[in-house]
């Protein structure tokens, strides 16, 4: 991949001190956005456990190498802040601190920073300094309570919901705008991005509907979390799985007739008493067919109505496909970089890379001297 300037962000540089989750992704959208993103990891630090060529989180993004525990370790850091916009760092409260390249240090170095901090409780609370995954912090904000069957457990959505969505976007969008005050002031400031505030955020519309009356504080039993028979999955005979939204009376007009419903059985759509039988009419018809026969039926219709698709099997969809939603780069399939830009469009420039591949390379583009000498030796 060709090391091509672009995207809107081409010009801002970007610290990100190594961490794992939601870290990176926000180091990567940046990248994906035309930063110019330095990786600072240390040695045998915080990895996936896979080949870091793998690790899509790493791409677009450059590594040096620098151990804060050694002598001269924040120093080498805190000449790459000098010449940054924007530091990036997913450590427990206090040690960014105690390693010498917390705020006042940063911020004293250069006024004009935007220092990120990405943590799932916040920098203060109670639970502040204590350790936690995205499970625990989709949780406690009613978040996780919100997904899984009437009558089971809720199931955690892998670590979209917190890590990424709650996370990574929330301090991307913070950066951002602190990035927008600073240069605009010439000020810097401290983004605190936690997991449960940015979690916390996205089920603004559900709050609203809960103090209308108009959501259930229950699973299965609204609109939107399959209490409604038109909107959620059902199997098919190959054990497959179809996915219905079918919201507006419109659209489920046109879904029940594809599917089959007669008027009768399609009529309990606006009474709530009787969606049980509605729920398992529909359900009786998907098991007549498998997936891809429904999917033929559904395909290119208003009916709002799509196949629940694998991680594998999602790039070969036909519409994903057209828009070039995903991309094989070095043999990794990944998402091509978005939102998209008409002027400046983002692009998968850098494969990940091992750590400290790029000491050398950094330490003269951005004329850190000291840099190479905190460098794999």
């Amino acid at each position: 991949m060709a090391d091509a300037v672009g995207g809107p962000l081409a010009g801002v540089r970007v610290v990100e001190l190594a961490g794992i989750g939601p870290g990176p992704f926000a180091g990567m959208l940046l990248g994906d956005l035309g930063a110019d993103v330095v990786r600072v990891d240390r040695p045998g630090g915080p990895g996936l456990g896979i080949d870091p060529r793998r690790d899509v989180t790493h791409r677009n993004k450059r590594s040096v190498c620098v151990d804060l525990k050694t002598d001269g370790g924040a120093e080498a850091v805190l000449g790459l802040v000098e010449r940054a916009d924007v530091l990036l760092e997913g450590y427990r409260p206090g040690v960014a601190e105690r390693l010498g390249v917390g705020p006042g240090p940063c911020l004293a170095r250069n006024p004009r920073l935007v220092y990120g901090r990405m943590t799932g409780w916040g920098q203060d609370g109670p639970l502040a300094r204590t350790a936690g995954h995205d499970i625990g912090y989709i949780a406690v904000t009613g978040a996780l309570g919100l997904t899984g069957p009437a009558g089971g457990p809720p199931y955690p959505p892998a670590n979209l919901l917190g890590d990424y969505a709650g996370g990574s976007l929330y301090l991307v969008v913070g950066v951002l705008a602190a990035l927008l005050h600073a240069r605009a002031t010439g000020t810097g400031q401290v983004v605190d991005a936690a997991i449960v505030d940015g979690t916390a955020h996205l089920t603004a519309m559900l709050r609203g509907m809960l103090a209308a009356g108009a959501w259930q504080d229950r699973r299965g039993g609204n609109l939107l979390d399959g209490g409604a028979p038109f909107y959620g999955v059902y199997e098919t005979s190959d054990g497959g799985h179809m996915a219905v939204g079918a919201l507006e009376p419109r659209f489920y007009e046109e879904f029940a007739r594809l599917l089959g419903l007669d008027g009768e059985a399609a009529a309990g759509r606006d009474d709530p008493g009787r969606w049980g039988a509605l729920r398992e009419a529909v359900a009786e018809r998907f098991r007549r067919r498998t997936r891809a026969e429904w999917t033929a039926v559904f395909e290119g219709t208003d009916a709002c109505v799509a196949p629940v698709l694998s991680l594998g099997e999602a790039p070969g969809h036909p519409h994903l496909a057209a828009r070039g939603t995903f991309a094989d780069r070095d043999g990794v399939v990944q998402p091509a970089p978005a939102p998209r830009f008409s002027a400046t469009p983002g692009s998968l420039r850098r494969p990940p890379a091992p750590p400290g591949a790029h000491t050398e390379e950094v330490a003269r583009d951005w004329d850190v001297p000291g840099l190479r000498e905190k460098g794999p030796q």
